[in-house]
């Protein structure tokens, strides 16, 4: 059996791929905060692109980007804020919050899946 942590990183990679071939240049997976886990971080000009990628095995499961929710988001848009120091990145810059939603048969792409103050 498969742990959960090698079939996310499977389905990450799928997402990457699927995003290099929408135009995004990706500039680093997993980046990791005492806030959370953001899967992608990517540029799509002119916007920095924090990017959440949701699998599911099987439709009845329901839609994967349904599965960020409002806590989610929080853990998302803090640890966003705290690659944005980190990097030396200006506030300035315009960023967006996509969802890569993966089901066995689609790929979807969520751009601007949801608004954060930051």
């Amino acid at each position: 059996m498969e742990s959960s942590r090698s079939v996310g990183s499977r389905y990450e990679a799928v997402a990457a791929e699927y995003l290099q071939k929408e135009g995004y240049r990706i500039l680093t997976k997993n980046f990791r905060s005492r806030f959370g886990e953001i899967d992608i971080v990517a540029e799509e000009e002119p916007y920095l692109v924090f990017v959440e990628v949701k699998y599911r095995t099987k439709q009845s499961q329901g839609d994967p980007s349904e599965a960020v929710d409002y806590r989610k988001i929080r853990k998302i848009t803090k640890t966003a804020e705290y690659y944005l120091v980190k990097k030396g990145i200006s506030m300035e810059r315009p960023i967006r919050f996509d969802i890569v939603s993966i089901l066995p048969d689609e790929i979807r792409l969520l751009r601007n899946a949801f608004d954060a103050a930051l």
